[in-house]
């Protein structure tokens, strides 16, 4: 990836400064109970969910192990359609390509569809050094870029924003990127839309270049598919003469019948529909209707070393839904600048630091931002165990050990400042590998319960600080076991 969001620290003290914000906590906690209130139900009504989750998770699972193959398959389709492929395998690259093709336009203009990827590759700021300015066109994105922020949340980028704080922002920004706010705007969902369908609609009508991402990318037809809700992505890619999508290697699906599971799906747990409002889907080029110049930037940039992770590539099955923010007791706390990158909440205290590794001081710490309830994974529509990657990915930071860096086997240090966790790590193991010694310290524990402090010690009290401890029983249970004979005697079940 790009980086971490410049001057980001640690998730714990990012996290900490988020919690004492009141009013964000607010804005989080009713959008989040709210949008997953609204999917409860959209995935009740659905007799065979269980089936389709296990289809989903199959259909992807399928085309990573054959990844290569189907990548191959998609650029010959979309050559065929009259577009062309792009190989990007990093984020620079990627940004390089894009930029001289926007250049070869002569445009210094281009609309953008809401896309993860390109926030991923900083793909504004790539454009922007070089003189071209990209408008964000979706609702959410459009209120990031004139508040001069970063998107907080997957499916709601603005998702820390009220609606007095958008009519504020609406007021002062709108006027330096193009049409002002009318005058008098209140803070109603209707005018507050109304103000950004007026400001858009010059954009579009003037733009010449269009850039994109994909949620899917069929191989069997070279066929492309974004799915939204507003209409602007359907402006974005019919009106340009020229069309660059740039979208992560995972985003393929075999055949146009797998993409039929997640367009039932991926709506039922983004945004709680029955289906998108728009669906929209290209295949090359054809005259006389849309783009007469099309070009697909397949972006890399981590990906592969992820596959190689037997454990981690799960993340890779993600198709962003966000369901997973929407349940999770710390995103709903935190809010989503916490995670120092574009993928926020729980997938992104995996995909993150398996994207940009876990060298930095953020992306070791976004591991443990969480509380390991698995809310993430019963509610994931394509089955990633989020949990089961948090830990993989917590005993890599602690331990180290041989990952894949850049296509290259390498083994990777321990991060600092885990030393005292190693270490109990290890007499936790030596002591659960000796049944005498595990015996003798839980009688000792018992016996000196009063003595016990409430606070950990050391590094102990970062855990401490904020919990407490749990009380030591007046008995051990292999002592209550014995004594009890498995609960058939004294304070045992009733006969």
């Amino acid at each position: 990836m790009s980086g971490t969001f410049v001057g980001m620290p640690a998730f714990p003290k990012a996290a900490q400064e988020a919690v004492g914000n009141p009013t964000l906590r607010a804005n989080l906690r009713h959008a989040t109970h709210t949008i997953r209130a609204k999917r409860a139900a959209a995935v009740a009504e659905v007799s065979d969910w269980a089936a389709l989750r296990e289809a989903g998770k199959q259909i992807k699972d399928h085309t990573l192990r054959h990844l290569d193959r189907y990548l191959v398959q998609l650029e010959e389709s979309v050559t065929a359609a009259g577009g062309t492929v792009h190989w990007a395998a990093d984020a620079e690259e990627a940004n390089r390509i894009v930029t001289r093709l926007v250049k070869e336009t002569g445009e210094s203009e281009v609309v953008k569809v809401k896309s993860m990827a390109t926030q991923e590759i900083g793909l504004n700021e790539a454009l922007e050094a070089e003189g071209i300015r990209a408008y964000e066109t979706d609702l959410a994105e459009l209120i990031v870029q004139l508040g001069k922020d970063r998107p907080s949340h997957i499916l709601v980028p603005a998702i820390h924003r009220n609606r007095g704080e958008i009519r504020d922002i609406f007021a002062a920004e709108m006027s330096e990127w193009g049409r002002p706010a009318p005058e008098g705007l209140t803070d109603t969902p209707a005018e507050l839309a109304d103000a950004a369908r007026l400001h858009l609609r010059e954009k579009f009508l003037r733009a010449r270049v269009g850039v994109s991402g994909a949620n899917f990318m069929v191989a069997e037809t070279g066929t492309l598919v974004v799915v939204e809700s507003e209409g602007n992505g359907r402006m974005c890619l019919t009106l340009p003469e020229t069309l660059i999508s740039v979208v992560g290697i995972e985003k393929i699906v075999p055949t146009w019948r797998d993409l039929e599971v997640f367009l039932q799906t991926l709506p039922r747990s983004s945004t709680a529909e029955r289906m998108n409002p728009y669906t929209s889907t290209w295949t090359g080029t054809t005259d006389g209707d849309g783009p007469r110049t099309f070009h697909l930037v397949l972006l890399d940039n981590g990906r592969t070393d992820t596959l190689a992770d037997e454990v981690g590539r799960q993340a890779l099955r993600c198709i962003r839904c966000s369901a997973c923010l929407n349940v999770c007791p710390v995103y709903e706390r935190a809010g989503g600048h916490a995670y120092g990158s574009v993928y926020p909440g729980p997938i992104g205290a995996i995909l993150s630091p398996q994207l940009r590794g876990t060298g930095s001081e953020i992306d070791a710490s976004l591991p443990y931002a969480s509380s390991l309830c698995g809310a993430c994974y019963e509610v994931c529509p394509v089955a990633i165990d989020i949990p089961e990657v948090l830990v993989h990915l917590r005993e890599r930071v602690v331990q180290g050990g041989p990952v894949t860096l850049e296509g290259n086997r390498t083994v990777l240090k321990p991060a600092k400042g885990h030393a005292a966790e190693r270490a109990a790590m290890r007499a936790a193991r030596w002591a659960f590998a000796r049944p005498g010694a595990l015996r003798a310290g839980q009688r000792l524990a018992s016996r000196t319960r009063r003595l016990h402090p409430r606070t950990l010690p050391g590094p102990g009290r970062a855990w401490s600080g904020s919990r407490d401890l749990p009380p030591v029983p007046a008995e051990p249970f292999r002592d209550w076991w014995q004594r009890t004979n498995g609960g058939d005697a004294g304070e045992g079940r009733a006969k």
